[in-house]
């Protein structure tokens, strides 16, 4: 131990922090982050508390109000908040509601029977997070108003915020009831830039109106005066609906039942916790169709949380998938007795499908509700599934869609064991020529530190020379590309491994593609595309872009892959040695308007148009040296829109794409064509 100093740590250096100081000190804890995402976390509790009173049959109508101050206003017409003052506290409903942690309807509560609201802090981590907080409580034909600045109640009288707990009170002539919440956050917890997303509420909001049919859910931005109103009859199936284009196989088909299971809970009785095992009731719907196409979209959701990660619902769906199809297939001849089983992933090629399962109380792995952990879960989903979709196989009446269904599945199933023999063939002679199983035409580095490493491909041959010349050999590897890769979209995995390019990529990267992708394995840290600044040169970038999607996903979602950006000019001054690259055509009109300024006499502009133009040191200088060149970082932010944009604008079918050029070409800036 150090003598002379006297250790100060004691029970006095001890802080407690009560009621909503705890939320204030550490927001990350209730809201992820105190960024863009966090206030978008704040809206969700609020508007989940309004979707809780229309899953339970009060409320049919919600507004979201982003104002053009930055506060956010949420209003329904549900029941109301509990307006009572509680005996023990003295508190009114709402200021319990916002000011109390934990305090709410949603714990063992009949009122809240499938709440998507599990914590009951949402209203309070909301007021713990504000400047100011204005809640208004129709009930009864009198608007309740309870003020909070800070976290602390009180009212506005002439102009001036007085501490109270008594609610302001005035009789109204409209009838009903409903609750209005409106909130300014507080700057001085969230950055500067923070802002709630009007695209990615107007997203939810969508998403909630299928979970929730007949719920109308409007979101007005007053800046720009942009308003939707979303509302949906037909729940789930309207979502695959929409969602799918006329590339559909089948009919959407929609699947609904229900069980039941007992579950020991811990129950609030006399203000004491006790074990009791009481009798749940699940609901499951499921909508899905197939598709001509080669992926698969599958959305799970408990009550109306998204359950990206899947979890016991979703593993007694593709339990149930699995069994019913294969003994259908069999039944049906559609395998033969040699064949193999189906799998899951045979079924999941070109299905799109959405699964719902409404449950009180749902039990999820970890906080963030990603995975629901409800152990009955599966065998209810399976159950109803598989009777379900049995009738529908079955069904004389549908015989064309059981045709299409089962054609559809037993020709991935083939092509997939085809792609597995020829993938073994692969590793077998790997695992013989060692040493001349990578690509004869790849140029490796020298180093094995993964992150220094980078696989820089090519367009041409004719360029790789050059690039070669220009590299560092320790830790950039090259490999030229002949000519345009395959459009892997339009292909399955046995036409990509046919492909000697894409073979040569995913070989060259060593970590196996698509499903069997590993990215623990991958040889290079950064995989760089160089091509031409022309419209060739970008439609390579588009082609090698989406083999990437969809064979090394990983990569993307881990920022590991980039763009060169060789200049497109260079400017040469007489009487000097060093060259002048400008990299757009507005950043060459600066350059010149600043030498002309000067009076620097320009002797020639060279506009290249490849690669192959430049020479090894001007290679070297502008796109290989990592610290003079420029990289552009291609990372995917939303799944979803990335799925939906790859398979608009690369994929089979031809009306969407021709259909989104109509609508968008005019916002082209010509002058930006390379022609």
């Amino acid at each position: 131990m150090k003598q002379g100093k006297v250790n100060s740590y004691n029970t006095e250096s001890i802080n407690i922090l009560e009621g909503l100081d705890a939320v204030r000190k550490r927001p990350g804890m209730y809201i992820g982050s105190t960024d863009s995402r966090g206030l978008q976390h704040c809206l969700w509790e609020i508007v989940d508390n309004s979707v809780d009173e229309a899953i339970s049959g009060y409320c049919n109508n919600i507004i979201i109000f982003i104002r053009e101050d930055g506060s956010v206003e949420v209003s329904d017409n549900g029941r109301g908040i509990p307006v009572e003052y509680d005996k023990k506290s003295k508190l009114s409903g709402i200021e319990i509601v916002f000011t109390k942690l934990h305090a709410g309807g949603k714990f063992g509560s009949e009122s809240y029977k499938n709440s998507g609201g599990l914590h009951g802090v949402g209203a309070s981590v909301v007021n713990a997070l504000s400047q100011r907080v204005s809640v208004e409580v129709l009930r009864d034909g009198i608007n309740y108003k309870l003020e909070f600045i800070n976290g602390e109640a009180g009212n506005y009288k002439d102009g001036k915020f007085i501490k109270s707990h008594i609610l302001e009170q005035e009789e109204v002539s409209k009838a009903g009831s409903g609750t209005k919440i409106r909130y300014w956050y507080d700057t001085n917890i969230f950055s500067k830039d923070s802002k709630v997303d009007f695209k990615a509420t107007l997203e939810r909001a969508k998403q909630t109106s299928y979970l929730v049919p007949g719920l109308e859910i409007t979101v007005i931005d007053e800046k720009s005066g942009e308003n939707y109103t979303f509302k949906s009859e037909g729940g789930i199936s309207d979502l695959i609906r929409d969602k799918s284009d006329q590339n559909l196989l089948s009919d959407v088909i929609y699947i609904t039942g229900e069980g039941y299971y007992n579950e020991t809970i811990p129950v609030l009785e006399k203000e004491k916790l006790i074990s009791k095992e009481i009798k749940r009731k699940m609901e499951v719907e499921i909508s899905f169709t197939w598709l001509n196409d080669y992926l698969h979209e599958i959305s799970s959701y408990v009550n109306i949380i998204s359950t990206p990660k899947g979890g016991t619902h979703l593993s007694g769906l593709n339990k149930s998938l699995v069994k019913i199809i294969n003994e259908s297939a069999r039944d049906y001849k559609y395998l033969k007795n040699s064949d193999e089983n189906l799998t899951i992933d045979d079924i999941y090629e070109g299905l799109r499908l959405a699964l719902l399962v409404r449950i009180s109380e749902p039990q999820f792995e970890g906080q963030t509700k990603e995975i629901l952990g409800t152990t009955a879960a599966s065998t209810i989903v399976h159950e109803v599934v598989y009777d379900g979709l049995k009738k529908i196989i079955s069904d004389k009446a549908r015989k064309k869609d059981q045709e299409i269904i089962l054609t559809k599945i037993t020709n991935a199933m083939k092509a997939r064991v085809s792609a597995k023999l020829q993938r073994e063939t692969v590793r077998r002679k790997t695992a013989l020529e060692n040493s001349s199983s990578l690509p004869t035409k790849l140029s490796d580095c020298r180093t094995r530190d993964l992150e220094r490493s980078e696989l820089i491909l090519i367009e041409g041959d004719s360029a790789g020379g050059t690039v070669k010349a220009s590299r560092d050999s320790e830790f950039q590897a090259l490999m030229p590309l002949r000519g345009k890769i395959l459009n892997v979209m339009k292909s399955s995995e046995k036409q990509m491994l046919d492909n000697a390019e894409c073979a040569s990529i995913i070989s060259a990267m060593g970590a196996g593609s698509g499903e069997t992708f590993r990215i623990s394995n991958i040889r290079y840290g950064k995989l760089i595309f160089m091509t031409d600044a022309d419209v060739d040169g970008s439609h390579i970038r588009c082609l090698l872009l989406t083999l990437c999607y969809r064979y090394l996903k990983p990569m993307l979602e881990e920022g590991r892959i980039y763009a060169a950006m060789p200049p497109l000019y260079r400017i040469e001054i007489s009487g000097k040695k060093d060259y002048i690259y400008c990299y757009s055509d507005l950043e060459r009109d600066r350059e010149v308007e600043k030498l002309n300024f000067n009076n620097d006499k320009i002797k020639n502009i060279q506009r290249y148009k490849g690669l192959g133009e430049m020479d090894a040191d001007q290679l070297h200088e502008t796109t290989m040296d990592i610290t003079k060149r420029k990289l552009r970082k291609i990372t995917i932010d939303d799944s979803e829109k990335a799925s939906i944009a790859f398979e608009m604008l690369m994929g089979n079918e031809v009306s969407g794409r021709k259909e989104f050029i109509t609508l968008n070409g005019g916002l082209l800036d010509k002058s930006k064509i390379d022609t």
